[in-house]
């Protein structure tokens, strides 16, 4: 009994058990570096790396939840990237046409995906391991192998343009007023369903907790640069995702879906169609990712996003995504980006070997799956 309670309670406070995490390997790089990981432009270096694997998880947290898998998410971002830069250095479009066009094509690819895996019955561990390859190889065709630079400098400031310091601050009041009207209407939600609702001290707590984390967050930023648009993005797409998810019909069903398909299905839900827009939602944010990475590269790489869909499926399952599907949260899955992209930080400033990289991220991957197996019962 006193193990089942234990299991509930680290369910319910994973995300606070994730946080207490960052926060010791925040420490340790520091001290490692002598101050060096947490000044202010190395934290607005670290969350704009952050931002690639969080802008694919958000479409990845989707597609595992709903019990697939997606492994060209890294393939794709190359080759969307690549066309990107082509389109920039070498056909000389405007930039909102190149974003146009990149996005339909990540949508076009995603849905691709999609039908195959919910129309053609194909698993989608297969068609992922084949757009793996495919994917890869358009890229290198499109490219000649080579690096395609230098790309326009509008295309540069999506990557690497800042928030002035004044819209930061802003930025953050509205973020707060925004965590304050959703708490507000949570509690009268619940009770005007007659449901528990929690003491005020306690949204008190929390409403004072995400103040010092936003203050914090804008304060540090501002010290630098600003706040980097890559984050903005980020912060734009844990909004929408987060509404799609907890807000929807079409997010309810994606729970429903991986929790138990057949009876989704018999209860009147078309399971294929919910799969393939999961995998269109996947190929747009690829696109995203890849505009993106090659804005802050400033250059269109053929072996960009290798091995990038290792980073985000491990940010998914570190962030409290079941990899049974039904469970999982688009917030958790962003603080396991950041882990992923914290441990990359800080080991690549220590001068850690590759090998050793590889080693800590696969054993971090391994750990978080075993979680999830040792906790499952707490959430039956």
């Amino acid at each position: 009994m006193n193990q089942v309670k234990f299991k509930q309670l680290f369910t319910e406070y994973k995300i606070l058990a994730l946080l207490g995490a960052i926060a010791l390997i925040w420490l340790f790089f520091s001290w490692q570096t002598e101050g060096g990981f947490t000044s202010a432009r190395n934290l607005s270096n670290l969350m704009r790396q952050m931002a690639i694997t969080g802008i694919l998880a958000c479409g990845m947290v989707f597609v595992i939840i709903a019990g697939e898998i997606d492994l060209s998410v890294g393939s794709l971002l190359g080759l969307l990237g690549g066309a990107a830069a082509v389109l920039d250095v070498s056909h000389h479009l405007p930039l909102p046409l190149i974003v146009f066009l990149v996005l339909a094509c990540g949508l076009v690819l995603g849905l691709f995906n999609g039908l195959l895996v919910a129309y053609a019955g194909i698993p989608s561990f297969i068609v992922g391991l084949g757009g793996m390859l495919a994917y890869r190889g358009v890229v290198l065709g499109i490219t000649g192998g080579t690096t395609v630079a230098p790309v326009s400098d509008n295309m540069v400031f999506l990557g690497q343009g800042y928030l002035s310091p004044s819209l930061g601050i802003g930025l953050g009041i509205v973020l707060f007023i925004l965590a304050v009207g959703l708490t507000w209407r949570q509690r009268g939600n619940l009770a005007r369903h007659s449901l528990p609702v929690p003491p005020l001290w306690r949204d008190g707590v929390k409403l004072a907790a995400i103040a010092a984390v936003l203050f914090a967050f804008v304060r540090t930023l501002n010290t630098y640069e600003g706040i980097p648009l890559p984050v903005l993005l980020l912060l734009l797409l844990l909004g929408i995702f987060s509404y799609l998810a907890s807000q929807t019909v079409f997010g309810r069903r994606i729970y429903a879906v991986g929790s138990n398909m057949e009876a989704t299905r018999l209860s009147g839900v078309n399971v294929r169609a919910v799969k393939l827009w999961i995998f269109g939602l996947m190929g747009l944010m690829c696109a995203l990712a890849g505009l993106i990475n090659t804005a802050r590269l400033a250059a269109g790489s053929p072996s960009a996003g290798t091995s990038g869909e290792l980073d985000v499926i491990a940010a998914c399952f570190i962030g409290g995504t079941s990899m049974r599907g039904g469970y999982g949260t688009v917030y958790g899955a962003l603080i396991g980006a950041l882990v992923m992209a914290s441990l990359d930080n800080g080991m690549s400033m220590m001068d850690v070997d590759s090998y050793w990289q590889m080693i800590v991220k696969g054993l971090i991957l391994t750990l978080a799956v075993w979680v999830d197996v040792a906790t499952r019962a707490g959430r039956r």
